[in-house]
């Protein structure tokens, strides 16, 4: 796993294929660092589907409302749901959606972020500027390149866990 520099501001999120680390932007986007880091220290993220991951394109999920295994999980509806939170205002900046990155998914309302996510497979800096970016994969991004394919994937992958790393004990 690489080097932690920030705990508070790491995720760490278990796949099936092993461990994938993010760094938190707090200085680039404090609201959805801020969100991520309350919705993983609740668990509403434990066990969530990727509902929608596009080769070439991303994987996204978060739909802690209809998208978890544990609760009446509902894959046609996976993708349409949020947190009991209120939505998120934009907090688009310069930092590019290269591969690796982790952007707010919305609707076509630019405030409209709220639980979901997607992480990049590839550059795509067409999303650049319209989608906020609050992250990066710095380990483990071979096992982001492993899930399930498919819109909704038929048997899809789910995030095993996702925890802060101040959070995580040592050894």
């Amino acid at each position: 796993m690489a080097e932690i520099k920030d705990p508070e501001n790491t995720i760490i999120m278990e796949l099936k294929d092993g461990p994938v680390v993010i760094e938190l932007l707090p200085d680039i986007a404090p609201k959805h660092v801020e969100r991520m880091k309350v919705l993983a220290r609740s668990g509403a993220y434990d066990n969530v589907v990727f509902h929608r991951v596009i080769e070439g394109f991303m994987a996204q999920s978060g739909d802690v409302e209809n998208g978890n295994a544990a609760k009446e999980f509902n894959l046609r509806r996976a993708g349409t749901g949020g947190s009991e939170l209120p939505d998120l205002p934009a907090e688009f900046s310069r930092i590019p959606h290269d591969r690796g990155t982790l952007g707010a998914a919305r609707s076509s309302n630019p405030n409209s972020a709220n639980s979901q996510f997607f992480i990049n497979f590839k550059d795509n800096h067409f999303l650049n500027g319209q989608y906020t970016v609050y992250g990066r994969v710095i380990s483990g991004m071979e096992h982001v390149d492993k899930i399930t394919r498919g819109e909704p994937p038929a048997d899809p992958d789910r995030m095993l866990s996702v925890k802060v790393a101040a959070d995580v004990a040592n050894g």
